[in-house]
């Protein structure tokens, strides 16, 4: 399991990214590239990075399911997952 620290910074950043989204939008648009560097680090999408919505593990991700590889497999064997199922021939 990450630390709980880590898991609150990322969900700040997601904060932070979602409330500037149209002022750098606006700022990029015009050029403004000195107002651009004056907003907060955080405020960049660059910055997010993916973690497990269950663990906070950040890597091992599968975006389509939200969930790192450990905890897909487990779901996936409990069938958990819709449409999921071990490959067996």
């Amino acid at each position: 399991m990450a630390k709980e620290s880590m898991k609150a910074r990322e969900r700040k950043r997601e904060r932070m990214v979602a409330q500037f989204a149209e002022k750098r939008k606006a700022l990029k648009e015009a050029g403004d590239y000195i107002a651009l560097q004056k907003l907060p680090k955080n405020a960049s999408p660059v910055r997010l990075h993916n973690r497990c919505q269950l663990t906070g593990r950040p890597k091992g991700y599968m975006r389509l399911f939200g969930v790192s590889r450990i905890n897909f497999r487990e779901m996936a064997n409990k069938g958990l997952i819709p449409g999921i199922r071990k490959a067996s021939w």
